[in-house]
């Protein structure tokens, strides 16, 4: 049992350490780094994964996994303490914009999407209900500072300008480049407000990391697929259809966005704090 623990103190120092001199990096070298671990990490992915379709199924069950994690937390822990609304807001909008621009495209795919969605899209308004109603006073609406049209308008004069021709028609078109772009940046209002508290609970935590883990698998998915085109989604780009770089640039920012966020999270597992501490930005 001693020996444990001094392995625990040790493991714990060497985290605080590594931690001390990644804080200690310029701005420039914190990007570089965590290109670098991005890279090999798609790197390993690609060499031991053989279908990238694996991925998406992947980012599907890390999807439930914290839908299942945010019902849970409203239903048995009585609080929304944590949570963002708007974020939630954001997510219902992207839900219902992507499952109503999915009627122009239903294949045997599709209809698997359109499922999934409508059980997140279900969960999203109820937890929204929630958060308004129910729990409204556990609800940090101080802290939940972010005017939404920050985000709707840039994603809906992006949506304008990338939405893809073709068989679908425009409001079909320009819907489904907005719920892409719209869900992008939809977890921007929870960080921030994450960022006024400071300090993050640990079923808050599990959730948003568990969106981290999605979302760097669903890159992941995006990327490998380019690469295994060997350059036709490339030569579409090139050729004028916008919506297929929006689409990776949205995964890409996605990722980004959360990267931090997980880089605390482990970082306070590893440390074997309950509350999750932030520094001044995330």
């Amino acid at each position: 049992m001693g020996k444990e623990k001094k392995k625990m103190t040790e493991t714990a120092g060497a985290v605080r350490k590594i931690g001390r001199w990644v804080r200690n990096r310029s701005v420039r070298e914190k990007v570089t780094m965590c290109a670098l671990i991005a890279l090999v990490s798609f790197i390993l992915l690609k060499l031991f994964v053989k279908k990238y379709a694996h991925f998406y199924i992947a980012a599907q069950f890390a999807h439930a996994s914290s839908i299942f994690i945010l019902v849970y937390k409203l239903t048995f822990s009585k609080t929304c303490a944590g949570l963002s609304l708007k974020s939630q807001e954001l997510t219902a909008i992207h839900l219902a914009s992507g499952i109503v621009s999915s009627f122009g495209l239903l294949g045997s795919t599709q209809v698997y999407n359109v499922a999934l969605d409508v059980v997140s899209l279900i969960a999203t308004l109820w937890a929204i209900y929630m958060i308004r109603f129910k729990l409204k006073s556990t609800y940090t609406k101080d802290l939940d500072n972010m005017p939404l049209y920050y985000v709707l308008v840039p994603c809906a004069v992006a949506a304008f300008i990338a939405r893809p021709f073709g068989r679908l028609s425009f409001v079909m078109s320009w819907l489904w480049s907005f719920s892409k772009t719209v869900e992008a940046i939809s977890v921007l209002p929870q960080l921030r407000l994450l960022q006024n508290a400071k300090m993050v609970e640990p079923f808050t935590a599990h959730y948003l990391f568990a969106l981290g883990i999605e979302r760097f698998l669903s890159c992941a998915h995006w990327i490998i697929r380019i690469i295994n085109s060997k350059g036709a989604h490339l030569y579409l780009i090139g050729k004028g259809n916008l919506w297929l770089l929006m689409l990776l640039i949205c995964e890409v920012v996605q990722t980004f966005i959360l990267s931090d966020f997980c880089y605390y999270y482990v970082k306070s597992v590893m440390e074997g704090r309950s509350i999750m501490r932030l520094p001044s930005f995330v």
